[in-house]
């Protein structure tokens, strides 16, 4: 996944050791981070955002994940209508 962290991480001035103890992870998460090996988890993307004043979708390039979702809501959600939203007209 593509992130935004190095760069931000370098505009504030901030190496890789200092933003990890900022958002309660190691050198090593964030540095996998950086390179794409490791996905963030949602709570640690959510601390990564909120720690540069962003939103996940601002740090966290998610385009493939919503290619995902195009695909499941063009695929079988939109041909069983009654299985999309178990809660019809709460949503």
């Amino acid at each position: 996944m593509n992130t935004k962290i190095k760069e931000l991480r370098k505009q504030h001035k901030l190496s890789q050791e200092e933003l990890a103890l900022a958002v309660g992870t190691t050198r090593q998460t964030i540095t996998s981070i950086e390179t794409g090996r490791y996905t963030a988890s949602l709570p640690l993307a959510y601390k990564i955002a909120r720690f540069f004043g962003m939103t996940i979708e601002g740090v966290f390039d998610l385009s493939e994940y919503n290619n995902e979702m195009e695909v499941v809501t063009n695929g079988k959600i939109q041909e069983d209508s009654e299985t999309a939203n178990p809660f019809p007209g709460n949503f």
